[in-house]
């Protein structure tokens, strides 16, 4: 469900959770955070034979195998409806390292079942892996605060974007002859309606219902924002060549907040967003 603001108070319209990084996502209604972020996003990871993660920058076929939760367990369906599912808290086997960008971490295969269906989807050889609790990956130096830690998300525990920050993107985007793109490109967990275009830049301590976070770096986009969140197609230009005319800065172009959770907490679509002062 996206929910639509009836006040100038900005509430919370979409949470959205990816439990494998880089496949396609959903959205749920409520969430619990934890110090890695929403609960079960992004503890799950595909790996080649190396321990070396895929990345849908590289692999677009990623976004083809869907994921989602039932009950205790999570699903995952490839492009023609072949699904595997696999426990949530999968049982305890001998940790490896793997390698998620520049940083190794602990963690282990879940299934058998699952590596073949992966393996097929991106034709090449693929293994699911998981996070579990005893293996923490701090956030990298200057990055955040003694304690803070990340899942297999690329650096941040979560992302936040406003519905009004997107929609004077795709304004942009038609002024200049482009389409529109949806919000799923930019793969945010969070996302606001109700507040100013850009309210997100504001850096330092937010509210999003009971829970507390620290609005700590504006998140620099990459080539998967051109690629098509169902299809796998990757359509560039946009909408990086119309952020550039905008929203550069020197690390790159600028879409999204990543937050890192301060208090714990149970988010629900329409809880009410204090940005920072």
């Amino acid at each position: 469900m996206t929910l639509s603001s009836t006040s100038n108070t900005p509430v919370l319209s979409q949470i959205n959770l990816y439990p494998v990084k880089s496949l396609r996502g959903f959205s749920v209604e409520s969430a619990i955070i934890t110090k890695r972020g929403l609960e079960y996003d992004r503890r799950f990871m595909v790996v080649d034979s190396m321990g070396e993660f895929l990345t849908i920058r590289e692999r677009p076929a990623m976004a083809t195998v869907k994921t989602a939760i039932n009950g205790d367990k999570l699903v995952l369906s490839n492009a023609f409806d072949d699904s595997v599912s696999v426990p949530l808290t999968p049982p305890p086997r001998a940790l490896t390292p793997v390698r998620v960008w520049s940083s190794t971490v602990e963690a282990h295969e879940v299934s058998d079942e699952a590596n073949a269906l992966l393996s097929e989807a991106l034709d090449t050889d693929a293994r699911l892996v998981y996070m579990p609790d005893s293996s923490e990956r701090a956030l990298k130096p200057g990055r955040g605060e003694p304690g803070d830690i990340v899942s297999f998300a690329d650096g941040y525990p979560l992302l936040i974007a406003t519905e009004a920050s997107l929609a004077e993107l795709n304004r942009r985007i038609v002024e200049r002859g482009g389409k529109p793109v949806p919000m799923n490109r930019f793969r945010a967990n969070l996302v606001v309606t109700g507040a100013p275009a850009f309210a997100e830049d504001a850096l330092g301590v937010m509210t999003v219902g009971a829970a507390g976070f620290r609005a700590a770096k504006p998140c620099v986009r990459c080539q998967v924002t051109t690629t098509d969140q169902i299809t796998g197609e990757v359509l560039g230009p946009e909408p990086l060549a119309t952020l550039a005319t905008f929203r550069d800065s020197p690390d790159g172009v600028r879409f999204g907040t990543n937050l890192i959770p301060t208090t714990a907490g149970t988010l629900r679509v329409g809880d009410a967003v204090t940005f920072p002062a």
